[in-house]
């Protein structure tokens, strides 16, 4: 059984790519979290982004089937092998080695970018439940004829982005051919290929994306394939909010108890506060209890049962089942910064883009064409901030419209006007891990207090996230002034942001995150804030899992819903070895009269 707060949506405000922003702030499955980015009143006013009656800084989650992949970008790169091997060293357990976690990227990928070939040196998969794949070639034709054409996206974008990692390119002709280059070598700016990954100091990057046919596809249509496939062996139950896990005496998981009703958790902003349950009822697990309620909802949900900080827990008056300390501690998230320019020009790319179901661009879409198959971003790479580091840890890319981070109705402000252009820097492998997850209320329909304490209230003694951030912001500068002929103006962070204190100053301000992570870290049993075993089993009681971002003990990647998948694939493994250590071989299951 698969239980889910929120409903099951499918309008096109999921389906389009492009309509991500517009997504976040879908009233149909909508979470609003507003989150403290410091524990200090003074430096939390400072951002523009905070709001006093919300005692906090928006943060877009959502409640629906598929989770947060319902709004998502839809990018999809792979983790760093260092991410896995620092586990496999933390641990003790081998299986978590890069070179073991591999063949789970192969099991879940269906690449429709590269062609299969038999040694696949690429490392790409090819059968798997994902689709991932690039824009077509109609609209890379349509963004190359955009780029000749367009002087501004030609000369203001392009050029000054290429020269900056390519500084031999003098001439227009000369970062064409470059282009057209990596276009028919696609396996070199492939950021996916196992071959070429970070072989360069800055490396231009396809951006592939996780979309089947220009649509968004993810893992509410791989859910719902499987129970069509499996009738009666999978069940799925929308609007139903976990409240709490039930144990029995033995500190067993043997069910959950469940508050039935639409909109029932107070992060969905239609939500009626005072309205109680159409019913509250238990459900048994026969095996297991697997939470998968994210950085946020999971140190709750555990919280809740009574399994976490004692502390935490008496305050809210909440018996104490397992005395956890680490249970919401070690909340980490990216830092990114945007660079925001007015062009002299509307861009002609988005000459017909009124971002609704009704213009020309969504009736292209419905063929599988055009804009709106593509997350809107035109160019990215990877880039190292320090040129010492083993992998890159910033990630640059480029779209037209206005991006400076989540607040209520950004959704409205990115598309208003065609004459801005984004630069979105995001720091990945972040030194911070001092933010937490606290309970607001023993109420399950009260989201928790979230505090991500940046910068100075945070671990990075040395400074080294702030001084990478810095880099990145420096380096996107040096592209908007290469094309300063064709950038009426710098609006964000501006033309009086130009010392290095001033830079600092707009960063520790304005920086954001939406890859919350790492609250129920994974760790040996040495470690005393470790909530989960290497095989995703919460300490000190029994039958209980988390299989979501929250078991990761560092950040992983650029995105990590990637490597969120990828340790799903390999939960499953681990649970179904434990099954069969514990009950047997399971009888044969019949599926559309194949025994399989």
């Amino acid at each position: 059984m698969l239980l889910e707060a929120g409903g099951d949506v499918d309008n096109p405000h999921y389906q389009v790519p492009l309509f991500h922003p517009q997504a976040t702030e879908d009233s149909d499955m909508r979470w609003d979290f507003f989150v403290r980015h410091y524990g200090n009143e003074a430096l939390s006013l400072r951002d523009p982004k905070f709001y006093q009656e919300h005692d906090g800084v928006f943060y877009p989650r959502s409640g629906t089937l598929g989770g947060c992949t319902a709004h998502n970008a839809l990018i999809f790169i792979a983790p760093h092998a260092s991410d896995w091997d620092r586990i496999a060293e933390l641990t003790g357990d081998p299986s978590w080695h890069s070179r073991a976690m591999r063949p789970y990227y192969r099991r879940l990928e269906r690449c429709a970018y590269v062609t299969p070939v038999s040694e696949n040196p690429s490392g790409h998969g090819y059968r798997g439940w994902l689709p991932v794949d690039l824009p077509g070639r109609e609209v890379i034709r349509q963004m190359l004829f955009s780029a000749i054409k367009d002087k501004q996206l030609r000369d203001g974008i392009f050029k000054p982005a290429l020269q900056a990692i390519r500084p031999n390119l003098d001439s227009p002709l000369d970062y064409l051919k470059a282009l057209l280059a990596d276009l028919k070598n696609p396996e070199t700016v492939d950021p996916n290929d196992q071959r070429y990954r970070h072989t360069r100091p800055t490396e231009l990057n396809l951006m592939p994306l996780t979309t089947v046919d220009g649509r968004r596809a993810g893992p509410r249509e791989y859910v719902l394939a499987v129970a069509r496939a499996c009738p009666g062996h999978l069940t799925i139950q929308t609007h139903s909010l976990v409240s709490r896990v039930v144990f029995d005496r033995n500190q067993r998981a043997t069910g959950v108890e469940v508050w039935r009703g639409k909109k029932l958790y107070r992060a969905d902003r239609s939500a009626d506060f005072r309205r109680e349950p159409d019913e509250i009822v238990q459900i048994a697990a026969r095996r297991e209890v697997i939470l998968a309620g994210g950085a946020f909802n999971t140190p709750q949900l555990l919280m809740l049962s009574g399994i976490g900080p004692k502390a935490e827990l008496s305050r809210h008056g909440i018996p104490l089942r397992a005395d956890l300390p680490g249970v919401g501690r070690n909340l980490q998230d990216r830092y990114e910064i945007s660079v925001v320019t007015e062009m002299r020009e509307n861009f002609a790319l988005l000459k017909e883009a009124a971002f609704t179901p009704n213009d020309p661009l969504y009736r292209k879409w419905q063929k599988g064409e055009g804009l709106y198959t593509t997350n809107g971003a035109l160019i990215s790479f990877a880039r190292r901030s320090q040129p010492e580091l083993a992998d890159p840890d910033l990630f640059v890319f480029g779209m037209p419209g206005m991006f400076q981070g989540y607040y209520l109705g950004y959704s409205r402000d990115a598309t208003a006007r065609k004459d801005l252009f984004s630069w979105v820097i995001l720091k990945a492998h972040t030194r911070n891990d001092a933010g937490g997850v606290r309970l607001r209320s023993p109420d399950p329909r009260d989201p928790p207090q979230v505090n991500f304490r940046y910068f100075e209230e945070g671990s990075d003694a040395g400074g080294e996230d702030l001084a990478a951030v810095v880099e990145g912001l420096r380096f996107v500068r040096t592209i908007t002034d290469a094309g300063r002929d064709h950038i009426r103006r710098e609006l964000v962070p501006g033309e009086t942001v130009r010392t290095r204190p001033q830079i600092e100053a707009f960063i520790k301000s304005n920086a954001w995150g939406h890859h919350a992570s790492c609250s129920c870290r994974m760790g040996p049993v040495t470690d005393p804030l470790a909530v989960v075993d290497s095989r995703f089993r919460v300490r000190g009681v029994k039958g209980l899992r988390i299989v979501d971002a929250s078991v990761f003990p560092r950040i992983p990647g650029f995105f990590i819903v990637s490597a969120v998948y990828m340790i799903a694939e390999k939960a499953t493994d681990t649970i179904h070895a434990d099954a069969l250590a514990i009950h047997g071989p399971p009888p044969q299951l019949s599926i559309s009269g194949e025994t399989s």
